[in-house]
């Protein structure tokens, strides 16, 4: 049985893909032939790749944040979550970062899944997906992000620390 009682367990990052990815939203990237040709033939479109979701009275806003990098193996200690709205992240830069997402257990994150992006690819997590905070593998780290805009009184943003944190082992699972 998995849940919150496993942490401290190793868990091995592995490259990220669409369907591995499913459960928790949805890979950003141009991947296949586009689905439309726009601009006099000189654009491909990948049209509509993500299902944002702001929740009632909510709205999107496009922000841009700048993480520290970080290196694998990581101690993992803190999920997030975001009830109220998704939240869709895209590299500013062709670097790799780091995508950890958790289904919810009981209202606590279960065992952790780790991936790691290929240059290019993106993130939309669902609203309400436990997923680690933003944690980009090279500087400088800048993302776009697309978000709900939290009002004074939203409470969109849920916090979980393991008592023991789970390590995040680089794809192929060695220290």
């Amino acid at each position: 049985m998995s849940g919150p009682h496993e942490a401290g367990a190793r868990i091995a990052a592995r490259p990220l893909e669409a369907r591995a990815f499913a459960p928790f939203g949805e890979v950003i990237e141009a991947a296949g032939p586009p689905d439309r040709i726009i601009n006099g033939g000189l654009c491909g479109r990948w049209h509509d790749l993500a299902r944002l979701d702001f929740g009632p009275g909510g709205r999107a806003g496009v922000s841009v944040f700048r993480a520290e990098p970080r290196a694998l193996p990581l101690k993992l200690d803190l999920l997030e979550r975001h009830p109220l709205g998704s939240q869709a992240f895209i590299p500013m830069t062709a670097h790799p970062f780091l995508v950890v997402v958790a289904p919810d257990e009981g209202g606590a994150p279960g065992r952790p899944q780790a991936f790691v992006t290929a240059p290019g690819q993106g993130v939309n997590y669902r609203r309400g997906v436990w997923h680690a905070v933003l944690t980009p593998l090279h500087p400088p780290g800048l993302f776009a992000v697309i978000d709900r805009i939290a009002g004074a009184d939203d409470a969109n943003l849920e916090e979980f620390r393991p008592r023991t944190p789970w390590i995040i082992l680089p794809p192929g699972g060695s220290d």
